[in-house]
């Protein structure tokens, strides 16, 4: 016998009308743009990786029985890292493979830039920036095999054996060279070593993947929740005429579901739209080539099941009670309390955190996986203190849109806590990130560069050499052998203290690469370089995270808000009957809003402070001090968000009760 579910189902959601038309609207938008944070969040995860994967031809990977000398060197440029990558091929020898980006290995004197250094050398003057290359012409440009951006600055030079740029590059090691500069005899380019520009790029992505990962659920969750009351009253009717609770069960399940990949599919279309746009949004090295951002056809089928899988889940678990006590449900009767063991539970979560981090140096992984830990425990948290919240405001108010917004926060303290949870959890990622950017504590290296030589002898020998070249690039330094900023790194060299900006700085680079004998002169630039990338990284992706959270979190809320007009039409209607003011309505829905905001959103900030203080401990860091301004914004912005996208479902509250008694009826 044919099962009458899928018939059946149909039919109603056909005949649903204009309200139920409205419903699966707002979930497939839900759904849609769950799906398209998902893809795009699963993007720079895995795009981080594969350019990152691009990067390790570069670090020499050592074979006794190579065929060439592959040296890499790191050199700055208005304080943006070039990597030049020296190769010479050995006599007797079988020749190498052409390095990635190349059709052949390069001969000597020929040599390689990326497209965006040879943009760089035509628009600088040639003192800064291309007297630190051979004097010829580029041979050509490496192709995209070779580069991890469009933006990276990469040259590969073709060397003699015996020239010092890789015979004597690496004899000396500092410990700023570490990932920068190393020497090698190589049969290929088949390295695994990423560049230390990228090595951390996947790693913080998938910080952010964490901490957003949660709001995408909210959404995600919400979406399954549209429409809940009236698919309770409508699904507890069928009960009590004979439906099974499997059938019921199975109902909901097909009907979400179906309006969940409806717009999960959506989302997909969008993320494939706008790959070219995604692409152009810098991090890390720089922009990203298409190709990298795309996941694949299994993992974007996978994300758009995923999100309406999730939606179904979140609709069903709703009808619980209506598969047990259908009469309960039609007569609305039983309101949803919540137990005292969510407080208990969340103080164990707290303990547990506290004694974990309590004088303890903690790996940034097990940092994540205490902040989501917190996430969860919260999660329990928010609908009781919603429901005692209720309650207290419903014993002292004095007005009526308190008195009414107080009985819904006690009446359905999880449907409360679903409309400001996603800003609520925002605030604990905008605690986190505002005071938790990364200050490296260090010395000042500003206006110095520095010239390793071999041993002590051929520094003080570099001294006179160093200001006579110098001062025919018409640049102002005292030069010595003393290194006050600690900037040789243990090496042997000179320094020199460059009078001037930028421009001056790296003309100083240049005019002094004569005396590195093999090793490039470098800036302060290049010994903070492994930190910076990491602070960058951060930076970058605290702006991305905070701006992303924020917009799924007012989407969430505005959602949700419009979905509990649609749900409580008969209360409003029965409300405007009994002649309260549509003002009043409103007055009540921003209250019932913004009292668990108030009190929830602190405690979550506060703890993102915390967290934040902990991973700057772990990376023996300073605090922010452009923070508590970063802050300070976030609030505000949550603060105008969450009302903003209250009202914008003010329009459907009065359309709702504009015939108050239809919509009784």
């Amino acid at each position: 016998m044919r099962s009458p579910v899928l018939p059946l189902t149909w039919h109603l959601a056909k005949s649903s009308g204009r309200r139920g038309l409205q419903n699966h609207l707002l979930a497939a938008a839900a759904a849609a743009v769950g799906s398209l944070v998902l893809l795009t969040l699963l993007a720079a995860y895995l795009g981080a990786g594969a350019r990152a994967d691009r990067t390790a031809w570069r670090t020499p990977a050592p074979d006794r029985h190579g065929t060439a000398i592959e040296a890499l060197a790191t050199t700055y440029v208005r304080d943006e890292p070039i990597t030049v990558v020296s190769l010479a091929q050995l006599p007797g020898r079988r020749t190498t493979p052409a390095p990635p980006g190349l059709n052949t290995f390069p001969k000597q004197g020929e040599w390689y830039v990326s497209p965006a250094l040879a943009k760089l050398l035509r628009a600088l003057p040639s003192a800064q920036l291309a007297d630190r290359f051979p004097k010829s012409t580029p041979s050509g440009t490496i192709g995209t095999a070779g580069l991890a951006s469009s933006d990276e600055l990469v040259a590969v030079i073709g060397r003699a054996p015996t020239d010092p740029a890789v015979s004597k590059s690496a004899d000396a090691q500092g410990f700023y060279d570490e990932g920068l500069t190393s020497r090698a005899v190589v049969s290929g380019f088949s390295g695994t070593r990423r560049s230390v520009f990228t090595v951390d790029d996947q790693s913080a992505v998938l910080l952010g993947v964490g901490l957003l990962v949660v709001p995408v659920i909210v959404l995600a969750s919400a979406a399954g929740r549209l429409g809940a009351a009236r698919r309770e009253q409508r699904l507890a009717a069928l009960r009590l005429a004979g439906a099974t609770p499997r059938q019921i069960l199975a109902m909901t399940g097909v009907e979400a579901a179906a309006v969940g990949a409806a717009g999960a599919l959506t989302g997909a279309l969008a993320y494939g739209a706008l790959l070219p746009a995604l692409a152009e949004v810098p991090y890390g090295i720089g922009t990203w080539y298409t190709g990298q951002l795309w996941v694949g056809l299994p993992w974007v089928v996978a994300v758009v099941v995923g999100v309406a899988g999730l939606i179904a889940v979140s609709a069903v678990s709703m009808l619980r009670q209506v598969a047990s006590s259908p009469l309960g449900v039609a007569r609305q009767s039983d309101p949803r309390r919540t137990r005292l063991v969510r407080l208990v539970l969340f103080l164990a979560v707290l303990v547990y955190i506290r004694v974990s981090t309590d004088g303890r140096t903690l790996k940034p992984g097990t940092l994540v996986a205490l902040m989501l830990l917190f996430y969860g425990g919260f999660w329990m948290f928010g609908p009781w203190v919603v429901d005692r919240l209720g309650r207290i405001a419903g014993r002292f108010a004095r007005r009526p849109a308190t008195l009414l917004a107080a009985r819904r926060l006690s009446d359905d303290p999880r449907g409360a806590w679903r409309t400001v949870s996603g800003l609520v959890l925002a605030g604990f990622v905008a605690g986190f990130f505002t005071v938790g950017h990364l200050g490296i504590v260090g010395l000042d290296h500003r206006g110095q560069v520095a010239v390793p030589t071999a041993n002590a002898a051929d520094a003080r020998h570099a001294v006179g050499e160093a200001r006579r070249l110098l001062r025919a690039a018409g640049v102002d330094a005292t030069v010595g052998t003393s290194d006050d900023g600690i900037l040789l790194g243990g090496m042997d060299g000179v320094v020199a203290h460059v009078s001037g900006g930028p421009d001056r700085l790296d003309t100083a680079v240049t005019s002094l690469q004569p005396l590195g004998a093999g090793r490039l002169p470098y800036a302060g630039a290049y010994a903070e370089a492994p930190d910076t990338s990491v602070t960058d990284r951060l930076a970058q992706l605290g702006t991305a995270t905070l701006a992303v959270s924020f917009l799924i979190a007012t989407a969430s809320a505005g959602l949700t808000a419009a979905a509990n007009v649609l749900d409580r039409r008969r209360t409003y209607g029965l409300l405007r009957l009994s002649g309260t003011p549509l003002k009043v309505l409103d007055r009540a829905r921003v209250r019932e809003t913004v009292l668990p905001l108030l009190v929830l959103a602190g405690g979550t900030t506060a703890t993102g402070l915390y967290a934040a203080v902990q991973v700057n401990k772990a990376a023996g860091s300073t605090i922010s001090t452009s923070g508590a301004v970063q802050l300070a914004v976030c609030v505000t912005l949550g603060a105008l968000a969450m009302p903003a996208a209250i009202g914008a479902s003010r329009p459907l509250l009065r359309a709702v009760t504009a015939d108050p008694a239809r919509a009784t009826d």
